[in-house]
């Protein structure tokens, strides 16, 4: 697996920022988040799904395919022991 050595962002970050608000007003309105913050769960949320991809890949790849498919990254969670 490819460790990643940038910090460059893969979401731009005003969109993501509006997500994780969203997000967050459904459990409680009224939050504040202060800047590192949204960073934080940014570059958090950016590296697990990076992870998971490449472990998605390589399910496809065992499956002799090139292309990934919503079953692949079900087993990937599922290897992994995520809940889905």
């Amino acid at each position: 697996m490819g460790v990643k050595l940038s910090t460059d962002l893969l979401i731009r970050k005003l969109p993501f920022q509006r997500l994780v608000r969203e997000i967050a007003q459904d459990y409680k309105t009224d939050l504040r988040f202060q800047t590192t913050a949204i960073l934080a769960l940014q570059e958090a949320a950016e590296a697990y799904l990076v992870s998971l991809f490449e472990d998605t890949n390589l399910c496809a790849i065992h499956a002799k395919r090139v292309t990934i498919m919503p079953k692949d990254i079900h087993l990937a969670r599922r290897i992994r022991g995520e809940r889905t």
